[in-house]
């Protein structure tokens, strides 16, 4: 389901700058601040539907390569409902590929130059104790990011009381990463055989 929207260049910048902000707080990775990217582009801008939000990260998510690819989804949906779907020729996909550089730029840059510059000194400094103890701290908070990306994606597929096996294979698969030293590439490919034999 695309959307039909009408965004002014400062749209754009709008756009361009929660990305930048976003970046900078991307602690864990970028999909750690997709709440906030779905606060921002679902519930405050209406410029993409639960369903587009929802599809861009488990399209990104499903695909190989970097976890980052969700935000160039992102911004393709936005630039696609911004030139009037994906039926309105090459204007649309135009404006897909705007969004696609916009987000993108957004959230690689900041993060990218902030991350060289301190993982360098950082590594020069690596025996200080705030340092180490700074490096501990950030884990919980990490973590609490990803939960809050897993309930948003949750939230939107309506009651999670129907979804118990998936919550049940969650909580077993957890507890075996923290437990065992088995291989995280065999339990994925445990939970794709029991999705595809639709147990979960």
């Amino acid at each position: 389901m695309s959307l039909t929207l009408t965004l002014t260049a400062a749209d754009w910048l709008a756009l361009l700058g929660h990305f930048l902000t976003l970046s900078l707080l991307a602690v864990g990775g970028a999909i750690t601040t997709a709440p906030d990217m779905h606060r921002y582009l679902v519930d405050q801008q209406h410029w993409l539907s639960d369903a587009q939000f929802t599809s861009s990260i488990a399209l990104a998510q499903a695909a190989p390569g970097p976890n980052v690819l969700f935000v160039a989804l992102l911004g393709w949906n936005v630039g696609l409902n911004a030139g009037g779907g994906v039926g309105a020729g090459l204007a649309a996909w135009a404006y897909a590929l705007l969004g696609v550089s916009i987000t993108l730029l957004g959230i690689m840059l900041p993060s990218t130059a902030f991350t060289f510059t301190v993982a360098r000194w950082a590594h020069q400094n690596r025996e200080l104790r705030w340092v180490r103890a700074f490096k501990q701290g950030m884990a919980p908070i990490v973590i609490a990011l990803l939960i809050a990306t897993g309930w948003i994606l949750v939230a939107s597929h309506g009651s999670s009381i129907n979804n118990w096996p998936l919550w049940l294979l969650t909580a077993v698969t957890a507890l075996l990463i923290w437990r065992t030293r088995l291989h995280l590439l065999w339990l994925l490919g445990a939970g794709a055989l029991m999705g595809w034999w639709g147990w979960v």
